[in-house]
């Protein structure tokens, strides 16, 4: 079976240089712990690890006491919370199936659509265990090639953020998995996103070329490097398909899929995604935020409490026909609603003009 280094998609987990962190261990230090040093302390706490392996933890800031990076020689104190986080999720023993209705596009033989809606976990991971796409996969398939390696990716070949919705194919073969890991690998795949932005970028069609990697500042948030000298190559073609004054539709096709890279990406430009919290688009960037236009931007971040990003559409040479197929996924609710207060907001501000 193809083993390609890397699965690319909007928000995927790539292999050893993974795009989330996830915490495997969280030790709250006894009252009566006498002073020890950080390293020596957590080689007696923890099982399986290695100086060498701990000491690389620690100097990547993947361990830190009370929330902060620390150094190996730092001394821990009693009631200290001590948290250390890997690039790889915990392994679980067993993914449990759980009946979870799927809204499903397409299914034969070899492969199955799923339109995710916002809010669901594609992959378990911590804190999120179950009610996720998988666990609605183990129930309603059996027997699903893991990606790679033994872990526990059933069928995944690609996947998208929590909060985005859209458009994912699962492999239900292992002819299946190697064909569309390989149209992934090679950028081969037609991905297509609807975003909600703020502003009005300055070009209607545009392309992003900017190396995408962990911000310095904050390991939870992608920054956008480009010089190239940091980071992955990344790059979004966009086209402005709607605007309205303060916020924009656009249409954006990925030749590359680093975790984030729309949103990082559109936020280099100067255009966050509406209501994307990790990106600041959660406040009123355009527009003076008082009085009536305060308020109706207030209500629809309630309407459209995510960020504002739909995987609209998804091609692949099927692999076992090797026909090239298309997919589309309607906006949902949530998303058309926001969508329709802007086109109104707009004719609103041109009838004004």
């Amino acid at each position: 079976m193809l083993q390609p280094d890397r699965y690319d998609d909007e928000d995927i987990v790539e292999s050893s240089d993974s795009d989330e962190l996830y915490e495997h261990h969280r030790i709250v230090v006894d009252k009566g712990q006498a002073l020890l040093r950080l390293d020596k302390f957590l080689m007696d706490r923890l099982p399986n690890v290695t100086r060498n392996k701990l000491q690389e933890a620690i100097k990547v800031e993947s361990v830190r006491v009370n929330g902060l990076p620390i150094k190996s020689s730092y001394k821990v104190k009693p009631l200290d919370v001590i948290t250390v986080t890997l690039a790889t999720p915990p392994r679980e023993t067993e993914l449990l199936p759980e009946n979870i209705p799927l809204n499903i596009v397409f299914e034969d033989e070899d492969v199955l659509l799923v339109d995710k809606p916002a809010g669901m976990v594609v992959h378990p991971a911590y804190n999120n265990w179950s009610g996720t796409l998988v666990n609605a996969l183990v129930y309603h398939l059996q027997n699903l090639p893991t990606s790679r390696n033994g872990e526990i990716r059933p069928g995944l070949v690609h996947r998208i953020d929590k909060d985005t919705s859209g458009l994912l194919v699962i492999a239900k073969t292992e002819l299946a998995m190697a064909h569309l890991a390989r149209q992934f690998f090679d950028h081969s795949i037609e991905r297509t996103y609807y975003a909600l932005v703020w502003g009005v970028p300055a070009e209607p069609k545009g392309t992003i070329v900017g190396n995408i990697g962990r911000s310095a500042k904050d390991r939870k948030v992608m920054a956008v490097y480009p010089d190239g000298d940091f980071g992955k190559p990344a790059i979004t073609h966009y086209e402005v398909l709607e605007s309205f004054h303060y916020c924009s539709l656009i249409k954006c096709n990925l030749e590359t899929g680093r975790t984030h890279q729309i949103r990082a990406h559109m936020k280099h430009l100067g255009h966050p995604l509406f209501n994307d919290a990790t990106y600041g688009g959660d406040k009123i960037l355009k527009g003076q935020p008082i009085g009536s236009y305060k308020a109706f931007v207030q209500n629809t971040f309630d309407i459209l409490p995510r960020q504002a990003l739909h995987a609209k559409s998804l091609g692949f040479v099927h692999p076992r026909t090797h026909e090239q197929i298309q997919f589309n996924s309607d906006l949902p609710s949530d998303f058309m609603t926001g969508l329709e207060r802007w086109r109104q907001y707009g004719e609103v501000i041109n009838s004004r003009l």
